[in-house]
């Protein structure tokens, strides 16, 4: 086969495959999406809830020192 055949043969099948368009099955998609037992926050209904931490705040707040988040720029070695 020559490099002209060959050329026009890859040019049809990209073309075949970029105008290609299957049905889109939605009732499908949708139970994909979803899951077993219909219903698809169902697994984030168990996690724990966290705690108010709020009531400490006043608490401690004294003890919690500003000059902790800043980086030490001095090199070791």
């Amino acid at each position: 086969m020559g490099r002209g055949r060959q050329k026009a043969k890859a040019t049809k099948q990209a073309r075949d495959i970029k105008y290609y368009s299957p049905n889109t099955d939605y009732s499908a998609l949708q139970r994909e999406l979803t899951g077993p037992g219909g219903r698809a926050a169902r697994h984030f209904a168990d996690d724990p809830v966290e705690p108010d931490y709020s009531a400490y705040v006043d608490k401690y707040a004294d003890d919690v020192d500003d000059d902790d988040d800043e980086v030490d720029s001095r090199r070791i070695g």
